[in-house]
């Protein structure tokens, strides 16, 4: 049973997710334009990069409405940095929003310019290992609904959460050569999705 699974790639570091899925067996394709929400889609990738600008490309390309439309409907989303920017219902120092379907607060550029490349390691729920997490000028989780489930910590600050088929997270674990956590949306978001 194949996967399908698109990437956003209008702006950012999709190409790495690309890679990183087609490693683990998934047909990959990118969305660019309209006419790319026509093939077949299992889940989505959002990757990072800068949100505002991907907001802005989206809504020019006339692709918001009918991906938001799908995310809320339960499509898989698999979201990184920015990616998670553009999920969050509420952002703590900017009143715009885009696509707002998972009920978290986040603060974009939180870790400010000093600080704002790092690594971590700390567990992921659902897999046995200790990951490494870069963050790249990340985000930061600030709230969150209690629907929502706590996948990592790193410093007793949410850095990976789920809300139903949604999976989000502040750093990058497409660059770091380790599949664990695109193997774990695969099989414990995708699959089970695309069964029901």
């Amino acid at each position: 049973m194949s996967l399908h699974i698109a990437i956003l790639a209008l702006q950012g570091a999709f190409a790495e997710h690309r890679k990183m899925l087609e490693s683990l067996g998934a047909e990959v394709f990118e969305i660019r334009q309209k006419k790319d929400l026509t093939l077949k889609c299992d889940a989505l990738i959002l990757p990072g990069g800068e949100s505002t600008t991907q907001g802005k490309l989206l809504r020019e390309l006339e692709l918001f409405e009918p991906l938001k439309k799908r995310i809320a409907d339960g499509l898989p989303v698999l979201a990184t940095c920015a990616g998670t920017i553009l999920l969050a219902k509420q952002l703590a120092d900017d009143p715009v929003t885009h696509f707002a379907t998972m009920p978290i607060v986040v603060r974009r550029n939180a870790y400010g310019r000093q600080l704002s490349s790092f690594y971590a390691d700390s567990n992921f729920s659902g897999i046995d290992q200790n990951l490494p997490m870069p963050f790249i000028r990340a985000p930061q989780i600030v709230d969150y609904d209690a629907e929502v489930e706590l996948l990592a910590s790193v410093g007793q600050k949410p850095v990976a959460v789920r809300y139903g088929n949604q999976v989000a997270m502040t750093f990058h674990p497409e660059i770091t050569g380790n599949p664990a956590i695109h193997r774990c949306f695969l099989e414990k978001t995708v699959i089970p999705a695309r069964k029901s």
